[in-house]
């Protein structure tokens, strides 16, 4: 975007109370920012309600400062863009969503943008198998060609954007700061590599902190763009959900892994397939479900990490090591539920899980469950 189209755009968006629908209507009425920003208190009433006047007719003390960070960041970087609503290259999926953003702050390759995109997203505090699937559905989709979107959280997002990063194809990251701030800080590393190889996209100016009214509102960025959305692990309450809804309403394809009943991070991903969503256990499924063609990899493969099984690294059935890893099954479970499978006392019990720990053979999970893996 032009300088002289950016800084009207940005001066009225950035104005502190305008909401979204408030600058559409004024837009609407009055044609462009320009004519917005020059128009009258009356003017303003009359396209956006009092509201709206009150809010242009407030002074900000720090709108030049703010302007001058937005051109301090883009200045200089040639992989950096902006793009408003009425740009030909804004994604045109999210034209038709719901409340698309009226501006853009990109880095990365902007291109990806219009390419075939789904959505992989899940359970902050996913299980290994979890990780391993997100990760394995996300390399086979950016094998096919398509960018695999997420919205860099710990957990399933961020296995998401690494599969997707391993892959042929790339990935598509949309925040809920400023593109200029990396959040979580532990994601700083894959940040910047998406940064490089894919995409980040944000609708807040450089500088916005974290704040969490940002990230429900990033959802519907991340099903807008996108034909379709995988959820791999999700519990009811997840905001996973939320991606999934908004992308059911904008009538795109939802597909959810399904996972054991005895896991609360599959039980959002069964309620979605009592609503329609399509149960998937490969990543092929989804790409003929959107008529998008396969890729070179195995998408029938089962993800080598989930897949458990009596490997030859594995300790005798006949050990008590052996033993416990046949009581544990492959859902996560707790050291009490051990306890009364195997009868044994919880600390002779909680020294094997160290050993199986440390083989490779089990994972400590958050909230003091254990769940077996296969050893590497």
């Amino acid at each position: 975007m032009p300088a002289q189209e950016f800084e009207p755009w940005f001066r009225l968006l950035a104005v502190p109370g305008m909401t979204r629908p408030m600058a559409r209507r004024l837009l609407r009425a009055l044609g462009s920012p320009q004519a917005v920003l020059g128009a009258s208190a009356s003017q303003w009433s009359a396209a956006a309600g009092p509201a709206a006047a009150q809010t242009l007719s407030t002074p900000d003390p720090l709108a030049n400062a703010r302007l001058q960070l937005a051109l301090d960041w883009l200045a200089g970087h040639p992989d950096r863009h902006v793009l408003n609503l009425g740009d030909g290259q804004y994604p045109q999926p999210l034209l038709h969503c719901g409340d698309p953003p009226l501006m853009l702050f990109l880095e990365g390759r902007v291109e990806l943008l219009q390419r075939p995109s789904v959505a992989v997203v899940g359970s902050r505090q996913a299980t290994p198998q979890g990780l391993a699937h997100a990760r394995h559905f996300a390399s086979v989709l950016s094998d096919a060609g398509v960018t695999v979107v997420s919205g860099l959280a710990t957990g399933i997002d961020g296995a998401a954007h690494e599969g997707a990063l391993e892959g042929a194809g790339s990935t598509l990251a949309v925040i809920g700061t400023g593109p200029d701030i990396v959040y979580p800080r532990r994601h700083g590393g894959l940040w910047r590599r998406i940064a490089q190889d894919g995409l980040v996209l944000s609708e807040h100016a450089p500088g916005t902190p974290a704040l969490a009214p940002h990230f429900p509102h990033r959802n519907r960025i991340i099903a807008g763009l996108t034909q379709g959305t995988l959820v791999v692990e999700a519990t009811l309450k997840s905001g996973s959900l939320i991606t999934a809804r908004l992308a059911m309403e904008g009538g795109r394809e939802v597909f959810a892994v399904p996972g054991s009943i005895q896991s609360a991070q599959s039980r959002g991903c069964h309620e979605l397939i009592r609503q329609g969503a399509q149960l998937v256990e490969s990543a092929l499924e989804i790409l003929e479900s959107l008529g998008l063609p396969a890729s070179p990899t195995d998408a029938t493969a089962v993800p080598a990490a989930a897949a458990v099984s009596d490997g030859p690294d594995e300790p005798d059935a006949r050990t008590p090591q052996g033993r416990l890893l046949r009581a544990m099954g492959h859902d996560p479970v707790s050291l009490d539920t051990l306890v009364g499978r195997t009868g044994d006392a919880a600390s002779a019990l909680g020294a094997r899980l160290l050993e199986l720990e440390l083989r490779g053979l089990v994972a400590r999970l958050p909230g003091g469950r254990f769940q077996r893996q296969q050893a590497s």
